[in-house]
């Protein structure tokens, strides 16, 4: 190969590499503005903080133990109010506030009917698919902190399109897709302790 096709290679790399990084910027930029990443910014110019999310699984204000690795860990039940008027699908993402690396995703759930207003403790609503969290396992991995009380949001999105993402999705697809396809969210938020 001579230089002159070898110096084309390189800047082909080199251009490839600057696009893959451009990708990765953008897609944070898109998560951190829709408040998946950070604060409650909101998820698009039209997306209101409008539903109203609960659990029995919070006791004044705390995670109970059962739904931690303090106890048997299993999924919690949620509830919310009614979807937004052109929701096509719901997702779930839990994620820890206090993490020291963010994000810090411990359950992904999407392709929610949005007929559905519940998720039941250990179980998923037909149809519904889970992606993969930070641990790189698909499924709910139950709050374990280490050091010092975290607070964990449990965030519902009401979505204007269906993710037909496979089960097992890797955690970064799962988000920009729930980022880009948000009409409104609602979350709760509780504490767990170590």
């Amino acid at each position: 190969m001579g230089r002159r096709q070898r110096g084309a290679v390189g800047r082909g790399r080199a251009a490839g590499r600057l696009a893959r990084a451009a990708a990765v910027v953008g897609a944070l930029s898109l998560l951190s503005g829709c408040g998946l990443i950070g604060g409650p910014q909101t998820l698009r110019g039209d997306a209101p903080d409008t539903i109203t999310v609960t659990s029995p699984m919070v006791e004044q204000g705390a995670i109970a133990p059962q739904y931690t690795c303090h106890g048997a860990g299993k999924s919690p039940p949620i509830l919310w109010s009614v979807m937004p008027s052109g929701t096509k699908s719901v997702a779930l993402v839990v994620d820890d506030a206090s993490a020291p690396i963010t994000p810090r995703a411990y359950w992904i759930v999407f392709d929610i009917s949005p007929d559905t207003v519940d998720l039941q403790a250990g179980a998923l609503p037909t149809g519904a698919r889970q992606a993969r969290n930070s641990t790189g396992k698909v499924g709910y991995d139950p709050p374990c902190p280490a050091g010092s009380r975290h607070q964990y949001r449990f965030t519902i999105y009401a979505l204007d399109a269906v993710l037909h993402q496979p089960n097992g999705t890797r955690l970064k697809e799962a988000w920009t897709a729930i980022a880009r396809d948000a009409l409104a969210r609602g979350r709760l938020t509780a504490t767990a302790e170590p």
